[in-house]
């Protein structure tokens, strides 16, 4: 009689359980089939599915097609450490950059101040097989460098196309890859900011018609290819405007048709053949003007011209006299260069950007004061001395 009512109890049990199962299974309880389904759906989504947009689709091409040629360098240079009056050298590491791959001979075009003073160098590919490398030639005046592989083979070379830099447009897509801190092959995107600037270079020489960006460019990017969506190569990162040290969105590229000169130059020749002007001078502002009285308030007064120089060719002439101005000599009586080819000049570095393009047997016509007397003159130019001490001259 007393087992009755737990045997009751159990059976009610029972037949709750099973009633309960039946509910969830044909989804009579309420909110449990969302749930369900929610489950199901995070369960069997097809992975690998998500569709890129027509942009993001352009970003993954280029970085596909190029990455495989940017490189990242290393450097070693040589320390002098002195010690009880003893001079010790050593070699430690000295920095590193990128760079890329401009045929399947190995040349590999970066920027000078990566490769500046290095005693070795070594280059590691995408595919992380390193080889060292040698200085073909290198032109500080605009920051660029071309250097060789040794015994790397042609299949693990893949060349970057150069493209033009003549045609771009501000707010043009572009595209950097490089190995910033030591992260290799990173892509950053941007647009082209603005064109034509003028910056100084870390030798102190001016580098003309730079392309700048807001694409993030920062330690270890040096040396990288700036990109136009069809992945070729526009320029070659160089250097950034900081506050702190980081990236705040104004970098700067040398443009491709500088590269084109400079790097087919490198290559056949180890160095950039420059005419040289061969004249020193001081920059007339409106107070040297006034107090030698001089017929213009801007140009180049010259008062020394080299021997053999394209400026001692063309009889153009340096100072007669000198006078004293505070605690300075002033050679007077000296030519003054007021134009080149039409375009007016007042320092030294404008004259020498103006010849930057020109070539020894060129020439170009010198608009310039003789006393009072305005005057033109036709300069053929000379090929520039290799000393390192003619490098600073014009």
């Amino acid at each position: 009689m007393h087992g009755h009512p737990l045997r009751l109890i159990l059976i009610t049990a029972l037949v709750a359980v099973a009633a309960t199962l039946v509910a969830l299974r044909w989804d009579l309880v309420p909110g449990v089939k969302v749930q369900d389904e929610a489950r199901e759906a995070f369960a069997f989504a097809p992975s690998g599915q998500v569709t890129l947009s027509d942009d993001e689709e352009v970003n993954v091409r280029v970085y596909d097609q190029v990455s495989p040629g940017v490189v990242n360098i290393t450097t070693r240079v040589m320390v002098e450490e002195r010690y009880f009056f003893r001079a010790i050298i050593r070699e430690e590491d000295g920095g590193t950059g990128s760079g890329c791959v401009l045929d399947h001979a190995g040349h590999i075009l970066t920027n000078y101040h990566v490769v500046e003073n290095a005693a070795s160098l070594e280059v590691s590919l995408p595919d992380r097989t390193k080889y060292k490398a040698t200085l073909v030639g290198a032109d500080p005046q605009n920051d660029l460098a071309v250097l060789k592989l040794e015994g790397a083979p042609k299949d693990r070379l893949h060349p970057i196309s150069l493209g033009a830099s003549d045609g771009l447009k501000v707010g043009q897509k572009v595209l950097a890859i490089g190995n910033p801190l030591g992260l290799q092959n990173t892509l950053t995107v941007g647009i082209i900011s603005s064109l034509g600037r003028r910056i100084e270079t870390q030798s102190g020489d001016l580098v003309d018609n730079v392309i700048q960006t807001d694409a993030a460019i920062n330690p270890g990017n040096s040396g990288g290819p700036l990109l136009n969506t069809a992945g070729e190569m526009i320029g070659i990162n160089t250097s950034i405007f900081t506050i702190g040290g980081g990236n705040i969105g104004i970098g700067f590229s040398i443009p491709a048709a500088t590269i084109r000169r400079v790097a087919a130059e490198l290559i056949s020749d180890g160095r950039v053949l420059r005419p040289w002007f061969g004249i020193e001078g001081y920059t007339i502002n409106e107070d040297l003007a006034k107090l030698l009285e001089l017929p213009v308030s801007r140009g180049i007064l010259v008062y020394r011209i080299y021997r053999g120089s394209s400026a001692e060719q063309a009889d153009l002439r340096g100072a007669s006299g000198v006078v004293r101005w505070l605690n300075n000599r002033i050679g007077v009586g000296g030519d003054i260069i007021t134009e080149i080819d039409g375009k007016a000049v007042s320092s030294h570095e404008e004259l020498r950007l103006l010849l930057e393009s020109k070539k020894p047997g060129d020439a170009v016509t010198v608009t310039l004061y003789r006393g009072a007397s305005r005057m033109q003159k036709k300069v053929p130019l000379v090929e520039a001395p290799q000393s390192t001490q003619s490098r600073r001259r014009i």
